[in-house]
């Protein structure tokens, strides 16, 4: 199987699955110098971890992190980071009568007719819970951001037909953090955690915009014509299971404006080139302009619903039906956050890298 590496200078390739032994990621590229400490790596893990509240899955995972190599006296040495997760709540009992009879909505038949030979229990490979890895090379790209004071911040806009209104940028982290559903209008979050729960309690799921926002990227950052920062981060984005959309800036919304609407305009503020709106989204030509990058991903409900669903049974090669049983998040869109921020932190950092703003051998800026 191939396709579970990322980046072209910093790359990370991720492995394990929802209920094997362990999932983790090996980072390779990172410069020497860096100051990374397990609790860097921990702290991003918290935020997509199980369990932590009623909107989330059951499963009680703790989802310590173990550092393998690449660290030496606190701070990166230039050779591969390997970290891994353990698994410890798995429960495979519930997917033993689904054997064999794929899951509407998940990856179960595409997976078992392509590879023959495929782990059903809880998704194997194709669930969620291996975007554990997203997220430890995340965690070390976001550390390496730090050092060119870029950040980069995902919050939930919609779930359902609920969308957020207000929104602070100035305060938006500490919004986030004030709620369930990580959304940094928090008079609305109210209203989406309470419909996420009313579909919760009658087997249901609902699915959202998890919206992504990178601040004090510079200008110069994407390569034409096929590495497009835009494109990468689209491709990044995607990459997240159930991430069925993206849009860049304006996006989808774009194509019923006038040029004179849509084309940012630009000014002089403090000696600094800016653009009076953003609909671009940071980015023009595949290049990073200095503004604000924004992008957002149309995340679909949760497949695993404990409704009753139709399906075949490829052993008896006949129609059938089943019922998911198990611990199941009924909205990934407040865990996804997370992963969101990561896969646009590679892009990023990758860029970086490639663009020469950032020495590949070391920091320099500490």
């Amino acid at each position: 199987m191939s396709g579970n590496t990322f980046g072209k200078i910093f790359k990370v390739t991720t492995f394990g699955s929802s209920h094997g032994t362990a999932l983790g990621a090996v980072i390779d590229g990172c410069p020497a110098g860096l100051k990374l400490s397990k609790e860097d790596i921990q702290k991003e893990l918290d935020k997509r971890r199980p369990g932590t509240s009623k909107v989330t899955t059951s499963r009680g995972e703790t989802d310590e992190v173990q550092i393998l190599s690449g660290i030496f006296e606190g701070k990166t040495d230039g050779t591969p980071i390997a970290a891994v997760v353990y698994n410890k709540d798995m429960d495979s009992s519930a997917y033993a009568a689904l054997r064999g009879k794929p899951r509407p909505g998940h990856a179960d038949y595409c997976w078992e007719t392509k590879y023959g030979h495929y782990d059903y229990r809880g998704g194997g490979r194709a669930s969620g819970r291996n975007t554990i890895g997203h997220v430890i090379g995340g965690a070390v790209a976001k550390k390496l951001l730090e050092t060119e004071r870029i950040k980069v911040i995902a919050h939930v806009t919609k779930v359902g037909n609920i969308e957020a209104k207000t929104i602070d940028l100035s305060h938006i982290e500490e919004n986030i953090e004030e709620n369930a559903v990580r959304c940094a209008d928090i008079k609305v979050a109210e209203k989406m955690e309470e419909l996420i729960l009313n579909l919760k309690q009658k087997g249901d799921s609902v699915g959202g915009i998890v919206e992504t926002i990178a601040l004090n990227v510079p200008v110069g950052l994407g390569e034409p014509v096929f590495d497009k920062l835009d494109a990468d981060i689209a491709k990044a984005l995607m990459g997240i299971g159930s991430v069925k959309g993206v849009e860049i800036g304006a996006g989808f919304k774009s194509s019923k404006m006038q040029g004179s609407k849509m084309n940012d305009e630009f000014y002089f503020e403090n000696g600094k080139i800016k653009t009076k709106t953003n609909n671009s989204g940071g980015i023009l030509g595949g290049i990073s302009n200095g503004m604000p990058i924004i992008a957002r991903m149309a995340v679909k409900p949760t497949p695993s619903i404990s409704k009753i669903q139709q399906t075949v049974d490829l052993e008896k090669m006949e129609d059938t039906e089943i019922e998911i049983r198990g611990r199941h998040d009924p909205c990934i869109c407040p865990r996804v956050t997370s992963v969101a921020e990561a896969s646009v932190a590679l892009v990023i950092a990758d860029h970086l890298l490639r663009s020469g703003f950032i020495h590949p051998a070391k920091i320099f800026r500490v």
